[in-house]
């Protein structure tokens, strides 16, 4: 009982922190609005800015021809993907390293496939035909031009080191970020995130002002941390706790899959030095519990759904481009 006390205590003085301006909560609307229009295309990022997001997170591959392109796939994705004629590509897509930004962009992806699991996942997502896989460097410009100069960018860098057939190497990618980056002016507004911590290591090495999150995932479908092919060496058995092999990696943010997350976890998190920034968070129930234990921030689908549960918690919300 003493505990639960504590905790709502520690809980209530972090919204009122919060709400003083000590730090701001971290709403990331993942995709865009992966929920509400189609992921990662402009069209999704400027519905993000329009509801009010702290934070644009997307995913970066590399297209044949060295150009930086937002998709969450390495592949052309059937179930999102059109050809000129309006005929859905057939699975499975052609590797985005294998194309041209030309050859990319020739596919629409403003709407999901009828019928399929993917589709049937996000009913409310609003299909925006002539949508292309838009470059990092147009995304950039977009945001520009709306005028959201104070949103930031938490970019995934897409890589398994079990299909190393899929991407180019990792040293390549992160290189050609780094120097997007620096040339767009943005190295005070971008975080560079992923699963494979190999990537993250070498951005710490070429660009240690940049802030680096490590995400992690320990599902029997999808275990990032189990045999240390992801997570550059580092092992969960010589740390003891995912937090403590993160700040042994030099990372700035825990970035863990919402479901694997504890109370007592953010605390040691916390402890250490850490932000803690769990992905992907669709429930308001599962919003007000982990704001509860005090995460920094959301990564979600449905930016609005986060902010209705900020607004009823009393934190200060992002302004959008409406408000």
């Amino acid at each position: 009982m003493i505990g639960m006390m504590l905790r709502s205590l520690i809980a209530a003085v972090a919204v009122a922190a919060l709400s003083a301006g000590a730090g701001a909560f971290d709403l990331q609307g993942h995709r865009g609005a992966r929920g509400l229009a189609p992921e990662n295309t402009l069209a999704a990022f400027e519905r993000a800015l329009e509801i009010g997001v702290t934070t644009l997170e997307t995913d970066v591959h590399l297209s044949s021809d060295g150009l930086l392109v937002l998709s969450h796939d390495p592949r052309i994705n059937a179930d999102l993907a059109r050809v000129a004629q309006g005929a859905w590509v057939k699975a499975p897509g052609p590797l985005l390293h294998d194309l041209t930004l030309s050859q990319i962009q020739a596919y629409d992806v403003g709407r999901l496939q009828p019928g399929t699991a993917y589709a049937r996942g996000f009913p409310l997502q609003q299909a925006v035909d002539e949508q292309r896989i838009p470059t990092l460097a147009a995304l950039f410009q977009k945001v520009r031009e709306l005028g959201a100069d104070g949103v930031r960018f938490n970019i995934e860098i897409k890589m398994n080191p079990h299909r190393p057939e899929e991407t180019p190497a990792f040293e390549q990618i992160v290189d050609a970020l780094l120097a997007l980056v620096k040339q767009a002016g943005m190295e005070d507004r971008v975080t560079v995130q992923g699963f494979d911590w190999r990537a993250l290591q070498r951005v710490q090495q070429r660009a240690p002002g940049l802030p680096t999150a490590y995400l992690s995932a320990q599902t029997p479908r999808f275990d990032t941390i189990a045999d240390g092919a992801w997570t550059a060496g580092f092992r969960l058995a010589e740390h003891g706790t995912l937090p403590k092999m993160v700040k042994a990696a030099g990372g700035t943010i825990w970035s863990p899959n919402f479901y694997d997350l504890s109370a007592r976890l953010v605390d040691e998190a916390h402890a250490l030095g850490l932000q803690v920034l769990p992905w992907t968070v669709n429930e308001p129930s599962d919003m007000e519990r982990l704001i509860g234990w005090g995460v920094d921030g959301l990564i979600t689908d449905y930016p609005d759904r986060a902010r209705d549960v900020m607004r009823a918690r009393g934190l200060p919300l992002p302004k959008g481009l409406k408000n």
